[in-house]
């Protein structure tokens, strides 16, 4: 069975080397946890494309039956599932997510 809303996020990940589903946009997030992302991907100058599921309650549902990870924001680097905000702290304070994006060659500035 075909399904719209999977198929978006198929296109979205496949076309968007770093896709972040989020709750608002970049400039104005609209969570907590969302603006801690976008802080730490801006803070490495990661090029990012963003997703607002607010805008659309079956992105905001699909996006967690796509990855089985029941919290938004969702970090995705080349197709593969990251994880979420405390994911995304813990592997931004350990130095694995430089690590990650170097591995996935995606742009980024070391962390001072």
């Amino acid at each position: 069975m075909s399904n719209p809303t999977f198929e978006r996020i198929q296109g979205d990940i496949a076309a968007n080397p770093v896709m972040l589903y989020m709750k608002g946009t970049a400039m104005f997030p609209q969570c907590g946890f969302s603006a801690r992302v976008v802080q730490i991907l801006s803070h490495l100058g990661v090029p990012f494309q963003t997703a607002n599921v607010l805008e659309d309650m079956e992105l905001r549902e699909g996006i967690k039956h796509f990855s089985n990870w029941p919290t938004i924001p969702q970090l995705y680097v080349n197709g593969d599932f990251v994880g979420g905000c405390d994911i995304l702290t813990e592997m931004f304070q350990s130095g694995e997510l430089e690590t990650l994006l170097a591995d996935k060659g995606i742009p980024h500035k070391a962390a001072a």
